[in-house]
């Protein structure tokens, strides 16, 4: 038997299209996953000038998109396809599915090229195993456009295979025949063969070279951009069937509550171990050493108490009377430091982008027009905590956590276990939520290592919701102040943006400050307004918490301060905010992003990622147009617009909201136009879009982190608050911009987050006259 029809005959049957197995895993299941071949690391290099990439610090020729990535794309139809002869065809998908819908998204993109009947394939999540998948970070907005061409390739390979090897077996050419909704037909005859009957000669053929491959055109397309194709999860997502992180189950598994430092550096000086030994149920208690500064995704150390169930677990660590030393950042105190980036972004600071002379010309302009802008710190807080079970045992470990790395997981538990990485396997599970927080896996380490200590037996760690928003990786705090200059004739002739932030890099290097090029990236200096002397500052902050990527990342704040300052500019100017927005991005044209200091690009090459301001300038006009933009309203209701270029997508929103005499506030409408390129599929789009919507006005009106002695003053949903669905916009429609295939492919998952707040700002102005420069709003409304 071949190995292509071999790998399908060790995976268990599946019940319905895309059902996901929960362990413990079947031995023949688990002899498949683990048959990847030899294993590499993930390479990465952390210097002084923040994060960057093996390659690029040797000097080595720069890559783009997936090319870029560690271990970049695999398009081998033998790793990702496999064809029962039954006719069921098992497709892989090795991108974490957390709700953008990626475990239906590509595989649908391999079955359309296969020219599959959907209600035959059932899909198969991957271990963590790059240098057999490819690149698995899913982050960063960029699944679908860095698989999308590889998973297209994948698919017509198999299919040509299929098609081959039933031309040989009819005896006729290779051009007679076509494979049609699950079958290969013979043009002349008739005759057909279903895919089953021809699964094991197809896999003893020689995979077709790339540029021998047979693509569909978009007009032969069956899945791709169409609207009708169900997910492979939702089934089991609302009938409780799906396994998620916090799911998993062995036998002779222990539960695990960890006490970590409620401050960033915090050590244990004492605690009750014989307190919490006297808890029924608890079997040990085991003290995790203090986390490394800087604090990468290593765990912070703590004290655990493992027990029989989760409820002993929780009860035997309230009982540890944990007395700590909080170390460096006890004083951290957000009111403070509030005070600190202000006073940092009111002096001149290291430009990062400096067209002309923006400092000349603010003093000669007619008028000059400034604002600041305050973000707080903001959680993840996705519905499922992080969570992740162990198994160290005969020198391996194996893992099962809602991770978005795998891959990096599988990295970071070998480190901290100091195992070779070939002896660790990662099982994907379904994430209940992430937005970045499940790209560090100091949960998954925390797990493995706590195993080690029960000799092998299997431990699961569940976050509580007090540990998740107590010891996230906060978004982090900003202040950004901004500046214009106008001559006389009301035309801006000077910019000036200072950004003050902890960045991200803190992370990853000691005392790290200003924001990295990836950061500045995110709609800070890549601005691509029509003003001859344009400058930006990013002002050198200190971190005192942990610092990480969340949902859009320094797009919230950027695109928070310039799109509201740009419609104060147009209030000052007594102009449209519209108009005086479209004046600003200028006429039609493509900008290199180096031409805006901007070096990074998300990672796109600036050929074929240009900034088109037509595209910018596209999606305000339709998203104004479908709101009735210009039209008389009731008193106390307004519109507001804000638009914003991120993960090379181009979103433009415009919301509707009225404001009660009493600052209550409802948001009636909203319009999103989006113009991510050709959508793959249109569904998931609408609803990636609606979801940024609704988190876009959670972070607007009620989200906050502070802190005070170190420590978040907020521990759970009574504090930090997140929208219900009373409070939810009564409408949300969403304008695709229809692309063909000719133009390259944006992200979807994030950019509609970061122009909800001033779009929603602006409509509170326009509705009442009142000036929103500080969020989360709350009662800034009330009389």
């Amino acid at each position: 038997m071949s190995e292509f029809s071999r790998m399908f005959s060790q995976v268990p049957p599946a019940s319905a299209p895309g059902s996901m197995d929960g362990p413990p895993l079947s031995p023949a299941r688990r002899d498949w996953l683990k048959a990847a071949g030899a294993l590499t690391g993930l390479v990465l290099s952390v210097g002084a000038g923040g994060i960057v990439r093996a390659a690029e610090a040797a000097g080595t020729e720069k890559k783009y998109g997936a090319d870029g990535m560690p271990h970049g794309t695999v398009d081998d139809p033998h790793v990702f396809v496999s064809i029962g002869t039954d006719g069921i065809v098992t497709i892989i998908a090795h991108r974490a599915e957390m709700g953008t819908g990626v475990r239906t998204g590509l595989p649908m993109v391999v079955a359309d090229e296969l020219d599959a009947d959907w209600s035959k394939v059932r899909v198969i999540q991957a271990p963590g195993d790059e240098p057999r998948y490819g690149n698995q970070d899913t982050d960063g907005s960029r699944s679908t456009r860095h698989f999308f061409q590889p998973m297209r390739r994948v698919g017509a390979a198999a299919r040509g295979m299929l098609e081959a090897a039933a031309a040989k077996q009819w005896g006729v050419p290779a051009d007679e025949v076509v494979a049609r909704n699950h079958e290969v037909v013979h043009e002349k005859t008739g005759r057909k063969l279903g895919f089953g009957e021809l699964a094991e000669a197809a896999a003893a053929l020689p995979v077709p070279a790339a540029d021998a491959l047979r693509l569909k055109t978009p007009g032969q397309f069956r899945y791709i951009g169409k609207q009708s194709t169900r997910s492979v999860d939702i089934q089991d997502i609302v009938t409780g069937k799906t396994h998620f992180g916090i799911d998993t189950r062995l036998d002779d598994m222990l539960y695990a509550s960890v006490a970590r430092p409620a401050v960033l550096g915090g050590k244990v000086r004492r605690y009750n171990a014989d307190a919490a030994m006297k808890v029924p149920g608890v079997v040990k208690v085991v003290e995790i050493p203090a986390g490394p500064t800087p604090p990468v995704f290593a765990p912070l150390g703590g004290v655990a108490v493992i027990a029989k169930d989760t409820w002993a677990a929780l009860k035997g660590r309230q009982a540890l009377e944990i007395e700590w030393d909080d170390g460096p950042n006890a004083s951290y105190d957000s009111e403070a430091f509030h005070k600190t980036l202000s006073e940092g972004a009111n002096k001149p600071a290291k430009a990062v982008r400096n067209d002309g002379d923006a400092m000349q010309a603010l003093a000669g302009a007619a008028q000059r027009i400034q604002a600041e802008y305050y973000l707080p710190h903001l959680a993840h807080a996705s519905m499922e905590p992080p969570a992740a079970t162990a198994r160290v045992a005969g020198g391996k470990c194996e893992v099962w956590a809602c991770v978005q790395s795998p891959y990096g997981t599988r990295e970071n538990v070998a480190k901290h276990l100091g195992l070779d990485i070939a002896a660790v396997t990662v099982h994907q599970t379904l994430l209940g939520g992430a937005f970045g927080r499940k790209s560090k896996s100091d949960f998954a380490v925390e797990a493995a290592l706590l195993s080690r200590a029960m000799d092998g037996k299997p431990v699961k760690v569940t976050w509580s919701r007090e540990d998740d928003i107590t010891n996230d990786y906060f978004h982090t705090v900003s202040v950004e102040r901004l500046e214009a200059g106008v001559d006389a004739q009301g035309k801006a002739v000077a910019w000036l943006h200072r950004t003050a932030a902890p960045t991200i890099g803190s992370t990853f290097v000691a005392n790290a400050q200003g924001q990295q090029p990836f950061e500045l990236g995110m709609s800070a200096v890549n601005i691509p307004f029509a003003i001859a002397n344009f400058r930006v500052e990013s002002v050198p902050v200190p971190a005192h918490t942990r610092i990480g990527w969340f949902r859009s990342v320094s797009n919230i704040p950027h695109v928070f301060a310039v799109q509201s300052f740009v419609a104060e500019m147009a209030h000052a100017l007594k102009r449209d905010p519209r108009d005086y927005l479209l004046e600003l991005i200028g006429p039609p044209r493509k900008i290199s992003p180096a031409d805006m200091s901007d070096d990074w690009n998300y990672g796109e090459s600036p050929v074929v990622y240009p900034l088109d301001t037509a595209r910018m300038r596209h999606v305000i006009e339709v998203a104004t147009r479908e709101a009735g933009w210009g039209r008389q309203l009731e008193p106390g209701r307004g519109l507001g617009l804000a638009v914003s270029y991120s993960f090379v997508t181009y979103i433009a929103t415009v919301v509707e909201v009225e404001v009660a005499k009493d600052g209550g506030l409802v948001v009636h409408q909203v319009h999103v136009a989006v113009d991510c390129g050709p959508q793959v599929h249109p569904d998931r789009v609408r609803a990636q879009t609606e979801g940024a919507c609704i988190m876009g006005l959670s972070l607007a009106t009620r989200s906050e982190i502070s802190f005070s002695k170190g420590r978040t003053n907020q521990t759970n949903f009574h504090q930090y608050e997140v929208t219900r669905m009373s409070e939810a916009p009564r409408d949300i429609k969403v304008h695709l911009v229809e692309h063909g295939f000719d133009v390259p492919l944006g992200g979807v998952g994030e950019p509609a987050v970061p122009p909800f707040a001033p779009a929603l700002c602006n409509a509170i102005f326009a509705a009442t006259g009142k000036r929103i420069r500080s969020l989360p709003i709350r009662d800034q409304l009330k009389a």
